[in-house]
């Protein structure tokens, strides 16, 4: 399974390592530069100290911390070059040397040497470079044990940190797996890390919307039951009154009612079904599954002629001239097969609505106006706003209309950021109007 507080600890445990590894070669780099400056220093010290004139055997002074008989060679050589004095007697022991510091390589390995005159004769002090680097890793050693030694105590502190600071990311865990399916109220955000409230905003724009797809699908559910409850009662009663039918005369008109009915109920469910898909939550569902086949560019004006085409036998079994008054070149953003049920929907309100014998004209203007207007009676001022409302019949209305044409229309509007409204025309009549948002609509050019 896989951990974050683990990822966490490995990461800056590594980083840390990493820190102090490069921090360790810096301090033992420069504790062996300060060593040798240090042997230097003392070599310089103890070729002070030797007489100018030293003949025969003499002690060899001792360097603190080293083993001065084995490690550091004091020899003396007079003005014709001739070594005068040797405090040990080593086969690789290097030859006479420069004035100063120098490395020299011996038969047997590399020297750190320094000489000096004194007096008539020259002073040189002598150190095996690989005594040298002895000293200095111990002096490097010692600087570096305590860092090496922090380590195991770090890392035990960093995952108690860690620990601490994941707690608020396990208590939302916990409040979250305690809540039952319906409580859908926001987590709390007061006292928040800067780290976790963008977490738990998220989550709680996440519940918001999840309340308000539920509460859409409550609604709709009751909206259903309302619509379906009278129809399915009138099928009912058609369907006992065909099997009670006294002759065949009877029992066919008995039967066409019933198939009429069949026929408002499936129109009925259509309207229902065509609503469903428009609720936000649905919406949403549908863009995020195929975003790009959502929404796209679509030419509004032949979406209009095209609908205007298919209404017009509908139209002329009522008697009415439906045409297309105005199409001038508009192209919008939005999802087509909305927006054709949406012009549908318009232009079959008008249909019902329309008087016997007059027209309706379907304009569509580059500016992003779609209208659709009839010759019927129109609205008392009072409907023209909730004629809008789910199953919300204005008084007097007839036909077969089911109360959700023009809810449906509402519902694509908003969904493309557009308004829809009607208007009373002078003269008798009803003007229906889609003004679509300054932001997804493109005119073209003709």
């Amino acid at each position: 399974m896989s951990s974050l507080r683990r990822r966490l600890l490995a990461w800056t445990g590594a980083g840390l390592a990493a820190g102090l590894l490069l921090a360790a070669v810096v301090v033992g780099l420069r504790a062996r530069e300060s060593a040798g400056e240090l042997l230097d220093y003392q070599m310089a010290k103890i070729a002070a100290a030797v007489p100018p004139r030293a003949f025969g055997p003499m002690p060899a002074p001792r360097l603190e911390g080293l083993n001065a008989d084995e490690d550091v060679v004091i020899q003396i050589w007079d003005a014709s070059g001739l070594r005068i004095y040797g405090s040990h007697e080593h086969p690789a022991l290097p030859a006479l040397a420069p004035p100063g510091f120098s490395d020299v390589r011996g038969p047997q390995g590399a020297w750190r040497v320094y000489a000096v005159p004194i007096g008539g004769s020259v002073v040189q002090v002598s150190q095996p470079l690989a005594a040298r680097g002895r000293l200095a890793l111990r002096t490097a050693l010692a600087a570096v044990a305590p860092m090496l030694a922090l380590f195991p105590v770090l890392g035990v502190l960093l995952w108690i940190g860690l620990g601490r600071g994941l707690a608020p990311l396990r208590r939302l865990a916990d409040e979250a797996r305690a809540r039952g399916a319906h409580a859908l109220h926001p987590f709390p955000e007061a006292g928040l890390d800067d780290e976790i409230r963008p977490l738990v905003q998220a989550l709680n724009a996440l519940l918001a919307r999840l309340d308000a797809a539920l509460d859409a699908q409550r609604g709709f559910v009751a909206d259903a039951a309302h619509a379906l409850r009278s129809p399915l009662a009138a099928l009912t009663l058609q369907a006992q009154v065909a099997r009670r039918a006294p002759d065949a005369d009877s029992r066919r008109t008995a039967l066409e009612d019933l198939e009429r009915g069949l026929q408002r109920a499936n129109r009925l469910v259509a309207q229902l079904l065509t609503l469903a898909r428009q609720e936000p939550g649905a919406t949403a569902v549908q863009e995020a599954d195929a975003p790009a086949a959502a929404r796209r560019r679509v030419d509004l004006a032949a979406l209009v002629r095209e609908a205007v085409i298919d209404a017009a036998l509908a139209a002329e079994s009522r008697g009415l001239d439906l045409g297309l008054a105005r199409a001038e070149p508009l192209e919008v953003e939005g999802d087509p097969d909305a927006l054709r049920i949406l012009v549908d929907n318009l232009i079959d309100n008008a249909i019902h609505h329309g008087a016997s014998g007059g027209r309706i004209d379907v304009s569509v203007h580059a500016d992003g106006r779609v209208a659709v207007e009839d010759r019927g009676p129109g609205l008392p001022p009072a409907e023209l706003g909730r004629v809008f409302e789910r199953f919300h019949r204005a008084p007097g209305a007839g036909g077969p209309g089911s109360g959700l044409g023009l809810a449906i229309v509402r519902q694509i509007a908003e969904r493309h950021g557009a308004q829809v409204g009607l208007v009373n025309r002078e003269g008798g009549g009803l003007r229906a109007e889609l003004r679509l948002a300054p932001g997804p609509r493109t005119a073209r050019p003709a």
